[in-house]
């Protein structure tokens, strides 16, 4: 693969909960006041989206950025 991977088994489950999580919530909690926020309506969903992505790719850039890895070696 051509992404060296940074992020470990533990950090990965994580993302992906949560990003699954961030989401689902516009359709969990639709009647709540804060999806009448745009930011609101499409960021949270965004930043899941990307906290997933990241889990699948085992790659996240701003733990590349900062040289950080929770990734084990060997």
């Amino acid at each position: 693969m051509f992404i060296n991977p940074n992020l470990g088994r533990i950090d990965r489950l994580i993302r992906f909960a949560i990003g699954v999580f961030l989401i689902a919530t516009p359709y969990l909690f639709s009647d709540a006041a804060l999806w009448e926020s745009p930011v609101a309506r499409w960021g949270i969903p965004i930043v899941g989206t990307v906290l997933v992505l990241t889990a699948f790719l085992r790659c996240c850039p701003i733990y590349r950025l900062f040289g950080a890895s929770t990734c084990r070696l060997g």
